[in-house]
């Protein structure tokens, strides 16, 4: 056997182990904790527009946190020379929630100059607006019509799903950048501080 044939039956023999754990322990996992009502699994009207929706408040308010968290000293920081700074990374969400959300809604993007030289509140400001605009332009969003296209990013087309998918993919990304970037300064990004009593 080559060793193309034997990765693929390592993975294979993986796969196989993995599902078998993950069966055996399912009914263990969505049994509801004593005493609780089981959730309520009702299909929902639109399942694609609507997580997305409920995400914008979700990820605004970490992401926004953890723009607060970084010190305005530190919004220079690269962690290597290569890289992007804190300063660009804000910049970019701000920029990439303007631009999907105008275009999945139809609507003009906001016009907002940015530049890593402005200060920390600026900054900050501008991605509390971008997540606000967000909020806004996708409110009467349904998934009626997620099969249309448009162009985005130069000539590329997409369906208004796709950019959908590619919105809510674009905020973890950047939440777990801004994440690592404030670990190392030493400071715990929003989702893991402790919870307030």
């Amino acid at each position: 056997m080559n060793i193309r044939g034997g990765l693929f039956v390592a993975v294979a023999m993986l796969t196989a182990v993995g599902v078998a754990g993950a069966q055996q322990a399912a009914p263990a996992a969505s049994a509801p904790p004593s005493g609780a009502a089981p959730p309520d699994l009702t299909p929902v009207a639109n399942p694609v527009s609507g997580f997305v929706k409920a995400g914008v408040a979700r990820y605004g308010k970490n992401m926004i946190s953890a723009a607060e968290a970084m010190p305005a000293e530190k919004y220079s920081f690269k962690p290597s020379p290569e890289m992007n700074s804190f300063g660009h990374l804000v910049i970019h969400i701000a920029q990439t929630n303007n631009t999907f959300c105008a275009k999945i809604s139809g609507q003009t993007a906001p016009d907002v100059k940015m530049a890593e030289s402005d200060p920390k509140d600026k900054l900050v400001a501008a991605i509390k607006d971008s997540f606000a605009f967000c909020a806004s332009a996708l409110a009467n969003l349904d998934d009626s019509k997620l099969g249309e296209q448009f162009v985005l990013f130069g000539n590329r087309p997409i369906s208004r799903g796709g950019a959908l998918v590619a919105l809510g993919g674009s905020w973890t990304d950047h939440y777990a950048t801004q994440a690592i970037y404030l670990r190392l300064n030493g400071i715990l990004p929003p989702t893991a501080q402790p919870e307030k009593k």
